[in-house]
């Protein structure tokens, strides 16, 4: 399901708030495919790990959203490299089995 951009943004803060961790430890990505990137790209574990996504309208927003987690709250990720295609906006814990 689609979300609007301040709900994309308030969902993932608020599951990384819930989670009580630093947003320094999270890493918000954008992809066409997310739950592909996620568990095979970033290798985050689909049970036990901490992770989210959500769809956006656009590219636009999604890159959007990504560029507010790593430029104002201070995530890891990295912008750029997205196909008109990518629509999904993606965050987990980073943890020694994550690839960043």
């Amino acid at each position: 399901m689609v979300k609007d951009e301040p709900t994309i943004r308030s969902d993932i803060e608020n599951y990384i708030d819930r989670k009580g961790e630093t947003y320094t430890s999270w890493y918000v990505g954008i992809a066409e495919d997310a739950r592909d990137r996620l568990f095979k790209d970033h290798n985050v574990d689909e049970k036990n790990g901490s992770w989210i996504y959500r769809n956006a309208a656009s590219r636009t927003i999604a890159e959007r959203i990504m560029t507010y987690f790593v430029n104002q709250l201070g995530t890891k990720g990295n912008p750029g490299g997205a196909s008109d295609a990518t629509r999904s906006v993606y965050a987990y814990k980073i943890t020694d089995n994550t690839k960043q």
